[in-house]
């Protein structure tokens, strides 16, 4: 009776390698644009390199005609640098990457561009983005199930950026929660058909 059962298990197992072997996979090009929807808020003088975040898709990723991931779909992210402004000079800097995205349940690594912001130090006027890597995005404000925050951060695409930051000890900078923050793939990635 072991014997069968025992060839009946290895039966399963091969046929599990063979139906994964079969499963139908689309590859995602390198510069293929990611919209993520912030799920809390960054900000650099509460948060620290190394630390992750969350967000899901605002926009579906798809290969030709084949949606890959839906919208919604949960991906993560790092912090690759946090440094809060100092207080007699200095700016604050936030620097984001996607490391992974959410399918059928299971991670799938993904390499993509930075997103930088940078303020400039105490007793200056101004903050800006700065885009590190190639093809970055935009990001903007947004109000939680869209609005006009999200409907900013599509209309705006690659070309412009609203740097939040706030006056003091040196200018900080933060991304709040439902923002829109637009990466780029770096490298070209398979992901399985959903």
């Amino acid at each position: 009776m072991w014997v069968l059962a025992f060839i009946f298990t290895a039966f399963a197992g091969s046929a599990k390698v063979l139906l994964m072997a079969a499963q139908e996979t689309f590859t995602l090009p390198a510069g293929s644009r990611i919209l993520v929807r912030t799920a809390e808020a960054i900000d650099s003088n509460k948060q620290t390199a190394g630390q992750r975040f969350t967000g899901t898709l605002e926009t579906a990723l798809e290969a030709g005609d084949q949606v890959v991931a839906p919208r919604g779909a949960t991906v993560h992210g790092r912090l690759v640098s946090a440094q809060a402004a100092g207080r007699v000079s200095g700016g604050a800097n936030l620097t984001l990457e996607l490391t992974d995205i959410i399918i059928g349940g299971q991670p799938f690594p993904i390499v993509t561009s930075s997103y930088e912001m940078r303020s400039q130090g105490k007793g200056e006027q101004t903050a800006s983005r700065i885009g590190i890597g190639a093809g970055l995005g935009a990001l903007v404000g947004g109000i939680a199930g869209g609005g006009k925050g999200a409907g900013i951060g599509m209309a705006a695409g690659a070309g412009a950026a609203t740097a939040v930051s706030a006056s003091g000890e040196g200018r900080q900078v933060s991304i709040p929660a439902e923002s829109l923050v637009e990466f780029r793939l770096e490298k070209a990635v398979t992901l399985p058909a959903r």
